[in-house]
């Protein structure tokens, strides 16, 4: 499912226009990056968390080279969902699978 779709949906489900619906889900997305390129955790009960995860320092090859190269320590975005979102998904599939 695209962004586009999800639009679509959330407008057609609420009645609201899919301009403003747009900008609302744009202003959404902002907001998590913002806070996440802070280093802040965003935390949606019932859904999951947009968490911000330490890679440690580490050495890599490079197998074209044949040489050893260092990766500094970084940051990178990471989603955990919820528990009862992780069970949803689990048992809403079984059907899916059974009819394929």
């Amino acid at each position: 499912m695209t962004k586009a779709e999800i639009i679509a949906e959330i407008s057609s489900k609420t009645g609201i226009e899919k301009v403003d619906v747009q900008e609302t889900v744009e202003a959404f997305f902002k907001v998590v990056k913002g806070s996440m390129v802070a280093g802040e955790n965003v935390y949606v009960r019932g859904f999951g968390s947009f968490v911000v995860k330490k890679r440690a320092k580490k050495t890599a090859r490079n197998i074209s080279k044949n040489t050893a190269i260092i990766i500094p320590e970084h940051f990178v975005p990471s989603f955990k969902p919820a528990k009862t979102f992780v069970e949803k998904v689990k048992t809403g599939n079984k059907s899916a699978k059974a009819s394929k």
